[in-house]
């Protein structure tokens, strides 16, 4: 069965492309929304790529997964040219309350301290997936598979060889290089012997939709407690995104809560200040991990996203690291191919590493550091905390300085969110 080019059928019967060195320049593994920004980035690249997905169905549509989007990746699909289809599907949040359990000084992260319309956006997966999906479908370079399955890999010198399986079916197919976007349990990483560091915390995260009887004002809450922190998401339909961090045992037993007894708990962890809440659909569960790897490169191989690294939800972090992950991986490779390198080396994928792992592994310590401040109830923590809201609160370059840290600002700025 021969691959074909996207929008046309994948027929048992169809004979074989002609030969050649390359069947593409790039193999993307993993159709998710990181895979599917990093296609979309090198949409004018003179790049042929190919995208493998192997589930029809995300997970994270099914559960509905929603996610905080930096301001830095609002610029990046900016510069795709993508955001004005994604924009009337997400809502904005133009204000931030920070907050330590029952301590009553409150710092508020507001639109002025950075010169923005808004501070960021959460935005549902499917709202960012759908988008890209049409999008990458519309790019004449990026040959779409879904369903579909890599079964082995192989490295060689001059490119790497990925044997494909579609529809019981096994292809050959042959690429300058494979970029791995295939989730933290990635087979393409473990496959090339990239060891991970890093633990699972002892806590696990809670997330649901929510209704507020009053409106959300485009607030987003991140409320710190001895268990974990708790973020409070605004969405459109004033709808709300909570992400409730609590020891596993404590995590389960609030899952196992009736309906009614799981408002109550909420309530109390929420507030009152939006009036009763109505839980909208299921409840879901998810342990936090830290993971960092070894090596975001090989030779003809490179770790996108969650691939490459995980870190503790506190902050909104996650996909947008992978975001960022895929501008950079993008400029490097895309700069690389104009200059009429092989983009599969090792030198040049280096570059990509050296951008990414210590501006990533400085996330990771950050959330790893806020959680653990913020989740435990020994004394002098508790003080050096408070006093830390303090002056966060009462000096405006302090407070800047965080900001610009957590929504990506404070690091090297790829070339698409320049545009």
């Amino acid at each position: 069965m021969a691959i074909t080019q996207l929008n046309q059928t994948i027929s048992p019967q169809a004979s074989p492309p002609q030969l050649r060195k390359y069947d593409y320049d790039l193999v993307i593994v993993g159709g998710g929304i990181v895979g599917l920004t990093l296609a979309a980035a090198l949409k004018d690249s003179g790049l042929s790529i190919l995208l493998i997905e192997a589930k029809v169905t995300s997970a994270a549509v099914a559960k509905g997964q929603a996610y905080a989007v930096h301001i830095l990746s609002a610029l990046i699909y900016q510069g795709i040219g993508i955001w004005d289809k994604i924009l009337p599907q997400i809502a904005k949040y133009r204000q931030v309350r920070l907050s330590d359990a029952d301590y009553p000084d409150v710092v508020e992260f507001k639109t002025n301290d950075l010169g923005t319309a808004e501070l960021g956006y959460v935005a549902e997966h499917q709202a960012l997936l759908q988008p890209l999906q049409e999008f990458v479908q519309n790019c004449p370079n990026v040959t779409y598979l879904c369903p579909a399955q890599v079964v082995s890999t192989q490295y060689q010198q001059d490119q790497v060889v990925i044997e494909v399986k579609i529809a019981e079916q096994i292809n050959v197919v042959r690429s300058k290089l494979i970029v791995a976007a295939d989730g933290s349990r990635s087979p393409i990483r473990q496959a090339a012997g990239i060891k991970t560091h890093g633990w699972k915390y002892w806590q696990s995260c809670i997330v649901a939709f929510v209704k507020p009887e009053k409106p959300h004002n485009d607030t987003a809450y991140e409320k710190f407690w001895p268990s974990g922190p708790f973020a409070i998401l605004p969405l459109p339909g004033n709808r709300c995104r909570i992400v409730w961090t609590a020891p596993h045992e404590e995590a389960k037993a609030l899952c196992a809560l009736s309906d009614e007894e799981f408002l109550q708990e909420l309530t109390r962890r929420y507030g009152e200040q939006m009036g009763k809440l109505e839980l909208l659909g299921d409840r879901f569960i998810f342990q936090v991990q830290l993971m960092q790897s070894d090596r975001y490169a090989l030779h003809r191989l490179a770790l996108l996203g969650d691939a490459a690294h995980n870190c503790h939800p506190v902050g909104g972090q996650g996909l947008n690291l992978g975001i960022r992950d895929a501008a950079a991986l993008a400029q490097i490779i895309q700069t690389a191919h104009q200059a009429g390198e092989d983009i599969g080396k090792l030198q040049i994928l280096k570059r990509y590493e050296r951008w990414r792992k210590r501006e990533n592994l400085t996330i990771l310590g950050f959330t790893d550091l806020l959680d653990r401040m913020f989740s435990n109830k020994f004394l002098p923590v508790v003080v050096v905390r408070r006093l830390g809201l303090w002056f966060l609160g009462r000096v405006p370059l302090l407070k800047v300085f965080m900001l610009k840290l957590m929504i990506g600002l404070k690091g090297r700025t790829p070339e698409l969110a320049k545009r």
